[in-house]
């Protein structure tokens, strides 16, 4: 018999009922570090108390209202992620798919208004992870997430990642953008290098067709900026934003230039609960801390110390780890063994980690995580990774 709950996740025998700041508590009792973040999403940690003031505060006074008028915190938030960024506009989703949605739909309706309907195509990456809608896993081009979902939504050429050659070969006269994530997550933590970045914008510029950045996992202070895109100089046309963004409750935005947006018009889209003045009320104080310069160098401080200790942690397991990729506070493990085993001996040793592609373990913990926790996080992590190697050498 099925489940109540439709079993599409391959759930952890864990069951966390509270968290406190980088702690997550099970249902038991037991006090896990977290290193999770819930996918990068709790970006200041749980129950943070300036996120818990805002919500309970809104709660007292405007659940919902939909988008037939005008919602004063939504603005407020849009006023202040364009006074922040790159962007001229914003519109609010509830998810980094509903993002991706948006974004491949302001991109081709930009060219049908510039009266050249067949620009289409949108250049994409192998390894990249843009949600699971069908526009987010056609751009992906996976066969282990589009097996079954046929026929997939057409318009998107895939270029193999860091294939030069291949990407100025995939642009023609019906490409319409290329999309990218400044540092991939799910494909195991690839950061683009900044003269990579640097090179895309120039391409596009050359060809004049948009850059698409996909910041759902990278953005929002994740790598010591306020988006990982500000590392290399330039900027997008349209960039996703989720995750983060919410600080655990349920928000999302594509962010967009004038010129970008300039098809998206009355009526071409819209959202239910998009924007709603509960998620934009937390999503302003979120927004108090990830924009404070103060605050940010404190995340890249933090996370150079942590990037240093898992050097040494890599040293140290030379039989686990192959290496650490990322920036800031979005790293990875390169394993040698599988990483589902150190994913395994970590909760074990109750630390929370997140397993990705290329056999990578996953390390984003809150921003906020303190010098004390990040000593304890190394500590857990080299226990589970002794506990790896010894079942190894005994098997």
């Amino acid at each position: 018999m099925i489940p109540s709950v439709l079993p599409t996740y391959n759930r952890a025998p864990l069951s966390f009922v509270k968290g406190e700041g980088s702690w997550l508590i099970e249902a038991d009792g037991r006090r896990f570090l977290d290193l999770g973040a819930g996918i990068a999403v709790n970006a200041l940690g749980h129950a943070h108390p300036a996120l818990v003031a805002a919500l309970t505060e809104q709660a007292g006074k405007l659940w919902h209202v939909s988008n037939l008028y005008r919602i004063p915190e939504q603005q407020a938030l849009a006023d202040r992620l364009v006074s922040e960024t790159f962007a001229d506009t914003v519109f609010f989703t509830n998810s980094g798919t509903e993002s991706c949605e948006l974004a491949v739909k302001m991109a081709r309706k930009y060219w049908y208004e510039k009266g050249k309907p067949e620009k289409t195509d949108i250049v994409a990456f192998t390894g990249s992870f843009h949600g699971r809608s069908s526009a987010g896993i056609a751009a992906a081009g996976s066969e282990k997430m589009v097996k079954g979902f046929g026929p997939l939504l057409p318009g998107f050429v895939h270029v193999d990642w860091a294939d030069h050659d291949g990407l100025k070969a995939a642009i023609t006269d019906t490409t319409a953008a290329i999309l990218i994530e400044p540092v991939q997550g799910e494909g195991g933590i690839r950061p683009l290098p900044d003269q990579c970045l640097k090179g895309l914008r120039a391409l596009c510029d050359e060809h004049g067709i948009l850059l698409i950045l996909d910041e759902v996992q990278c953005g929002m202070g994740r790598t010591g900026k306020l988006f990982a895109h500000e590392w290399s100089g330039v900027t997008p046309d349209i960039m996703m934003v989720a995750k983060g963004i919410g600080g655990g409750f349920p928000l999302g935005a594509v962010l967009a230039t004038e010129n970008a947006a300039s098809g998206m018009t009355a009526g071409t889209h819209g959202s239910t609960y998009g924007g709603n003045p509960l998620a934009c009320a937390v999503g302003l104080a979120v927004m108090d801390h990830l924009a404070d310069p103060d605050f940010l160098a404190g995340v890249r401080r933090r996370a150079a110390l942590f990037r240093q200790r898992l050097e040494g942690l890599v040293a140290t397991h030379a039989g686990v780890f192959d290496e650490v990729r990322g920036q800031g506070f979005m790293l990875g493990l390169k394993c040698r063994l599988p990483n589902t085993d150190v994913v395994a001996a970590c909760y074990e040793r109750e630390l929370v980690t997140v397993p990705a592609g290329d056999n990578v373990v996953r390390l984003l913990p809150p921003l906020t995580l303190s010098e004390a926790e990040i000593a304890e996080a190394i500590t857990r992590l080299d226990r589970a990774a002794t506990s790896v190697e010894l079942k190894a050498k005994a098997s």
